[in-house]
């Protein structure tokens, strides 16, 4: 491919080694390391995005304050995204159809799932998330979103539990489990062996078919939104065409998957 734009957003729930919330917030002193892994894994992703021939590198920092990776250890052809815009692509903010290729690094199971000790959906607020039924995951979200923009997601690397929600949705997508959640606990490969494992993964799905990895989005959207405190679906259910469906329970119905983008940026 003669010209290869690609965008990688970057989390840290799925980052290899990471076990308890601690881990993931800067004013943590556990962060440092973890930042420091969220970084190699997003540098060997950019190494394999480059060995596979890519000319433009769009990176996301997608965690918290958006301000986690160390932007001096990106490669310099590396685009860097920090802090937060308020646009409704939120994890893919800045994409649009002129990319060929999205690869997520450090992403997790969705709430709802026990995959991973720290499985959440967006923020805290959300028992669970559902579109038609299907418990949501920010990768599935997110996935979508790509889709919505006709550009498919080529990789991701997280939990086992999320890559197996990646494969059952297109097994064309190449996954590295880093890890696996069981209760409060992770068993985690060595993080050399996942930056190894991510750089190849990387350089193997976009030499691949990538338009195999594209996916087609459902015609229609039944969004449910199910929180923790009865007062945040009570203030999200004033959003237009938005209905309590019980006092924890939000519906949200649209044909346009940007109509749902729109409504969980205000109902997060």
């Amino acid at each position: 491919m003669k010209n290869m734009k690609i965008y990688l957003s970057a989390d840290i729930e799925g980052v290899c080694g990471v076990t308890h919330w601690d881990e993931t917030d800067s004013e943590k002193h556990d962060w440092q390391d973890y930042r420091e892994q969220m970084t190699a894994e997003v540098v060997a992703a950019c190494d394999g995005a480059i060995q596979a021939g890519a000319t433009e590198l769009w990176v996301k920092d997608a965690h918290d304050t958006a301000r986690n990776l160390y932007p001096a250890k990106l490669p310099q052809m590396a685009r860097l995204l920090r802090g937060w815009r308020g646009h409704p692509l939120v994890m893919l903010d800045g994409m649009d159809k002129t990319f060929q290729a999205v690869v997520f690094i450090g992403f997790h199971s969705g709430a709802g799932s026990s995959a991973n000790p720290l499985s959440h959906t967006l923020t805290g607020r959300f028992f669970s998330v559902k579109f038609n039924d299907r418990y949501v995951s920010e990768f599935l979200m997110y996935t979508y979103a790509a889709a919505y923009l006709k550009v498919p997601v080529v990789f991701v690397s997280g939990d086992q539990g999320l890559c197996n929600e990646a494969t059952e949705l297109n097994p064309n997508i190449t996954t590295v489990a880093v890890k696996e959640g069981i209760g409060d606990s992770t068993i985690n490969i060595h993080p050399e062996l996942a930056i190894a494992r991510i750089k190849e993964g990387v350089s193997k799905a976009l030499t691949g078919n990538i338009e195999s990895c594209q996916i087609v989005l459902p015609s229609h959207f039944s969004v449910e939104t199910r929180y923790i405190k009865h007062t945040q679906a009570y203030k999200t259910s004033f959003y237009p065409n938005a209905q309590l469906l019980d006092p924890y329970t939000v519906l949200f119905e649209s044909d346009d998957y940007f109509d749902v983008l729109r409504f969980m940026l205000f109902a997060e």
